[in-house]
């Protein structure tokens, strides 16, 4: 079995990263660095600490995920690096089995495990590609609408039994077993994601490289999901917003992207609309407080998609 590194991304998240690395160090990883992203809480304290064997990288302010990713790929050497959020816990064998899989599957470029909630419920980690529908047709709601339709729920990634290893298009990057090799032929994470679509884009473009991405469920990793994000909730849907207008014009041309610009306008103007009618109805202070931060976001999010050429400045040609 070839050596296997981890690489946690930590924010603000200093009891979850203690429990996460006493998971990681209990199976023996041949390096592990934590690279914390401006942290308040005294994370990287509490790692020098109880954790002296692990490298601690110590951003003074948030780069974003890609950025963090790509230095934990700097920071190592191993042939697979698992990159790890920090609010993630390894089940048992966990990392030696996404090694073994890395061994019998040289064409794969990155793996994801089964997640699953602290509770034990199935967490959906693996999704098609974003196409030019998606700010009208992804939604939560409409994905347990479908998850209680046998018909179909076995044939949308989002919703299916995630009981067998499969050929994905891109796998949830809380939780990705990586091969080196293929991480460094298309350049890593691209660091102009600061926070969403770094995954789909990083499989896209090793798809197009001839890597492939798998899900795999040889190995069961637990994730609390959300312990980082939900503290800057409005930040986090414009962070949103913005990456998935990149991907647009990264990943999509000629009539696909004008579709994709139209769609995104009509997107978010519904989230606006619908947070706009839940604030009439709304009567506690603090959650019309919150429902209007996020109809802000949404209205704030229309200009993105008029301004096609200043979301593209910055993107790798």
């Amino acid at each position: 079995m070839k050596a296997i590194a981890v690489g946690v991304i930590s924010w603000n998240t200093r009891h979850l990263l203690h429990q996460c690395l006493e998971t990681v160090l209990g199976q023996a990883p041949a390096e592990v660095v934590v690279v914390d992203n401006g942290s308040t809480d005294e994370s990287p304290e509490m790692v020098r600490r109880f954790f002296p064997s692990v490298q601690v990288k110590v951003n003074p302010q948030n780069p974003g995920f890609g950025t963090a990713a790509n230095q934990a790929f700097a920071s190592t050497t191993a042939p697979y690096l698992l990159l790890l959020n920090s609010d993630t816990q390894l089940r048992p064998d966990a990392l030696r089995a996404l090694a073994e899989y890395l061994d019998r599957h040289p064409s794969v470029g990155v793996v994801g495990p089964r997640l699953v909630r602290p509770d034990g419920r199935l967490q959906s980690s693996c999704a098609a590609f974003p196409h030019p529908l998606l700010p009208l047709v992804k939604s939560k709601g409409l994905t347990r609408a479908i998850g209680r339709i046998p018909v179909l729920r076995d044939h949308v990634l989002d919703t299916w039994t995630h009981d067998r290893p499969r050929k994905v298009p891109w796998v949830v990057g809380a939780a990705l077993a990586i091969r080196r090799e293929a991480f460094e032929a298309v350049g890593g994470f691209d660091e102009t994601f600061h926070m969403y679509f770094e995954e789909p884009d990083l499989c896209a473009r090793m798809l197009a490289a001839r890597w492939e991405t798998h899900f795999a469920p040889v190995a069961e990793i637990i994730h609390v999901e959300g312990a980082s994000t939900q503290q800057r909730r409005h930040e986090m849907l414009w962070e949103w917003a913005v990456s998935y207008a990149r991907y647009i014009e990264r990943h999509f041309s000629g009539r696909r992207r004008s579709v994709a610009r139209v769609m995104f306008r009509a997107g978010m103007l519904v989230r606006w609309l619908v947070q706009h009618a839940r604030w009439l109805v709304a009567r506690d202070a603090v959650t019309r407080a919150q429902i209007a931060g996020d109809a802000a976001v949404w209205s704030r999010a229309l200009s993105l998609g008029n301004e096609p050429s200043a979301i593209r400045r910055g993107l790798p040609e």
